[in-house]
């Protein structure tokens, strides 16, 4: 099944940080919420001009958790996050694209213990 026409029957939170989603395809990502509030691509944290990430990781709290994950039309869902930030928009498409498992990234899946220099990579659009 294409990816890219997937979308999630469940979204839920499997421990104090680790977002789970699965997915209509039968795959199922587990995120690292740290590395989901850094993915954020928001115009508060990606300029949207050049798609230069203008987000501070260092500024990120390191227990940084998801407070409201809600729904955005059929296509995508709002995370607000412990440190204040609402405004980003996960599009299903990008949370698949930034998937951290070993089958979506081979060679080299980040884990749960990301560093906070380490950023998803993102298509310049």
């Amino acid at each position: 099944m294409d990816t890219k026409s997937s979308v999630p029957t469940a979204i839920e939170q499997a421990g104090p940080s680790v977002l789970e989603i699965r997915w209509s395809d039968g795959h199922v990502s587990r995120y690292p919420v740290a590395y989901l509030r850094k993915a954020c691509s928001c115009a508060a944290c990606v300029d949207e001009w050049t798609g230069a990430r203008i987000l501070d990781p260092a500024q990120i709290p390191s227990d940084v958790r998801p407070v409201t994950v809600s729904p955005v039309g059929r296509y995508a869902i709002n995370i607000a996050w412990s440190d204040g930030h609402r405004s980003g928009i996960y599009s299903f498409d990008y949370l698949r694209e930034i998937c951290p498992c070993p089958a979506c990234r081979p060679g080299g899946a980040p884990g749960d213990d990301r560093s906070t220099e380490q950023q998803p990579e993102r298509e310049t659009r």
